[in-house]
């Protein structure tokens, strides 16, 4: 959990350290190398999400997602089926008008 929390840290943290350099760069180097900046701290935030959610296989503590390789798989593995006991698929709807 630690390692997914630092990386996420970081990647946002550069996110932030471009976007609030490229008024500097803008008045120092021109428009073009501030575009750039703000074009890689905008791929950023979607990286940093995905990196924040993987799970670290190494860690068997890390339990909080529901698939993956330390998922928690007690009783509940495939999720899914009929709870009410009916043939329609809806849970709690028996009879009555359609």
């Amino acid at each position: 959990m630690r390692r997914r929390v630092r990386q996420y840290s970081v990647l946002m943290g550069t996110c932030l350290v471009l976007f609030a350099g490229s008024l500097p760069v803008y008045h120092l180097f021109g428009t073009g190398w501030a575009v750039a900046m703000c074009a890689v701290a905008s791929l950023l935030p979607p990286v940093a999400a995905t990196l924040g959610n993987l799970a670290d296989p190494g860690d068997p503590q890390d339990r909080d997602t529901r698939f993956g390789p330390n998922a928690d798989t007690g009783g509940e593995a495939c999720g899914g089926g009929d709870t009410d006991g009916g043939e329609d698929g809806a849970s709690g709807r028996r009879g009555g008008p359609p």
